[in-house]
């Protein structure tokens, strides 16, 4: 399962995937506003540690893509992984077209999403499953938004009709930030693995592309 997103996303303002995150946070990438007429003020998220940029990951982000993907699996409630894996296996399961990074001002890595395929079958080509993730320390800026947002313009961009992923219930503001950008409910997989030996639920959610 994926979209540990916001790892765990217990807040709110979490990252969904399994996790992204939700609320007021300063967005980037299509839409956002940048320059004359941006918004400034209270309650706008500005400064060192603020969303400047949505970019392609790539191996130099290895570090921190890896150091926020193990915060998640750590809050328990983003994946059934026990341990994130190294850059090499992490990179080989994952689209190189269809991954980025969120990073501040300074160039630090806020989170990550990536998508991978689920068949290798020709009818399912346009089918993908993601995971977004958001360093626990930046939750609320709107990293997670902008993550996704990314993701879905590159997929629809390439043909992909249809972008899926299973969240735990507990992470509701994960599940929170999906629906808003489009994504549906298809349904609960009930006890659909163990975790530290318990039983875990999974929340079924995907995205059809209107455009496709």
């Amino acid at each position: 399962m994926s979209s540990g997103g916001v790892p765990g996303a217990a807040r709110p303002a979490a990252e969904a995937g399994p996790g992204a995150k939700t609320g007021p946070g300063a967005q980037t990438g299509p839409g956002a506003q940048t320059g004359p007429g941006a918004q400034t003020g209270p309650g706008v998220k500005t400064g060192p540690g603020a969303v400047a940029a949505v970019v392609p990951m790539t191996a130099a982000h290895a570090a921190a893509v890896l150091a926020i993907y193990q915060a998640g699996i750590d809050e328990g409630n983003a994946t059934f992984e026990t341990a994130a894996p190294d850059w090499e296996a992490f990179s080989a399961a994952r689209l190189p077209g269809h991954r980025f990074v969120a990073v501040d001002g300074c160039g630090a890595v806020l989170g990550w999403v990536a998508a991978s395929a689920v068949s290798d079958r020709c009818a399912y080509a346009g089918v993908v499953e993601h995971s977004v993730y958001v360093d626990p320390a930046a939750r609320g800026r709107g990293a997670g938004r902008a993550l996704l947002q990314a993701l879905i313009a590159s997929a629809e961009a390439a043909g992909i009709w249809t972008i899926q992923s299973g969240i735990f219930p507990e992470n509701a503001a994960s599940i929170a930030l999906h629906q808003a950008l489009g994504f549906r409910l298809v349904g609960i997989r009930e006890r659909l693995g163990r975790q530290h030996g318990r039983w875990r639920d999974v929340v079924l959610l995907e995205r059809r592309s209107p455009l496709i």
